[in-house]
């Protein structure tokens, strides 16, 4: 057990994984795409190679790649970021979230949760000694009981995690969320670590509500992107913090000593085609037809669509299908139906009575049809 804390056992992403590939079912389970990254992007990480930016990168990541990301940020939200002290590539948003959380914790610390949350949030708590404070979001729309939150909050709070779009839920938080947020970090004097890795996959005409676009919050945050999620390319673990100059300098004093820098080749590759807005833009669109399609094919096997505002994810009620419980419920139609999905109580801290499962459609379509059919054979036969 590491430091006497966190069970080792292996994650609910790794089990439906293995599961999904020992009876060769369509996995829709673990988010990430089943299709390749923009061929420019690609042919631009083979430009950096033959260019031979093949050894280390800086410790805080490629200037013109930081430069880019603060052109995004000033961009969409009025930010002003300075490139070489309020930013840090990282290897994934993950890492990022590590990072941050080991930056201001100490023993004794509470963080505050908002469950189901993305799974690697508790063990990096608990892994830095502190305390997490779980708030459940409100079923089904899954938003946030502001007045919970003022509740919950004891002299060792020490930080809000908050999570838009939302994994596994696909809520988004809104202008009001934020303006909650930020009369009580500053009342109490909170850090907040804003996971925004899904940030541009936002659907129905909804508007992401980035942390950046509140200075009086911004100014005790931690902000994390994932370059991975938003151009197709999960496996290159490649993410990004952002902070205030006095928060990164402690961040970068904890990244030097651990990952010290990431992949210098993709970080050239990602400053040139970043530059093109459109591969940021268009990204909405190209997911809410995923969304859409996916849940026309699960709706017609009897599932109910729980709605999803963000993200590459899509929570479905199967309740009219089965009185198991949701892991029992997920493994058997892996097993028998041939499609994968991951089940929404691994997400809590506690037994969840949430009769759901996430579905990722970050698949090609023909994919996202072939377990459709698969699934209704299954379950209208």
């Amino acid at each position: 057990m590491l430091k006497g804390k966190i069970p080792g056992k292996e994650t609910i992403f790794t089990t439906m994984s293995q599961l999904a590939r020992e009876h060769q079912a369509i996995n829709l389970g673990q988010g990430f795409p089943d299709y390749d990254p923009d061929q420019t992007l690609i042919n631009l990480v083979n430009e950096a190679m033959n260019n031979g930016y093949n050894q280390y990168a800086p410790a805080m990541g490629y200037l013109p790649l930081r430069e880019s990301i603060a052109q995004k940020s000033k961009s969409l939200y009025h930010c002003e970021i300075d490139p070489q002290q309020e930013v840090c590539i990282t290897p994934g948003g993950t890492y990022a979230i590590y990072t941050a959380l080991t930056t201001v914790l100490h023993p004794g610390d509470e963080v505050i949760v908002f469950e189901p949350a993305y799974d690697s949030y508790v063990p990096d708590i608990l892994i830095n000694g502190a305390k997490p404070v779980f708030i459940p979001l409100s079923y089904p729309d899954f938003s946030i009981d502001w007045d919970r939150v003022r509740n919950a909050i004891s002299g060792k709070t020490k930080m809000i995690m908050i999570n838009s779009p939302h994994n596994p839920t696909s809520s988004v938080l809104n202008s009001s969320d934020l303006k909650e947020l930020s009369e009580i970090v500053n009342r109490h004097d909170l850090y907040v670590l804003s996971d925004e890795v899904y940030e541009p996959i936002i659907f129905d005409g909804m508007k992401h509500e980035s942390v950046l676009k509140y200075p009086e919050i911004f100014k005790k945050s931690f902000v994390v992107f994932s370059f991975g999620k938003v151009y197709h390319c999960t496996g290159w673990k490649t993410g990004y913090c952002i902070a205030p100059k006095s928060l990164m300098k402690e961040f970068a004093a904890i990244h030097q000593f651990n990952a010290f820098c990431c992949f210098h080749l993709v970080q050239v590759a990602l400053a040139t085609f970043m530059k093109n807005e459109k591969t940021f833009s268009s990204l909405s669109n190209f997911y809410q037809k995923k969304r859409d399609l996916l849940s026309s094919q699960l709706t017609g096997a009897g599932f109910k669509a729980l709605p999803s505002h963000g993200s590459f994810f899509q929570l479905f009620d199967y309740s009219s299908l089965s009185d198991e419980d949701d892991l029992s419920f997920a493994k058997n139609m892996t097993i028998h139906a041939g499609v994968g999905a991951i089940p929404v109580s691994p997400f809590y801290s506690q037994k969840s009575n949430v009769h759901a499962l996430r579905f990722c459609f970050a698949k090609k379509d023909e994919t996202l049809v072939a377990a459709g059919e698969r699934l209704k054979n299954y379950f209208r036969n």
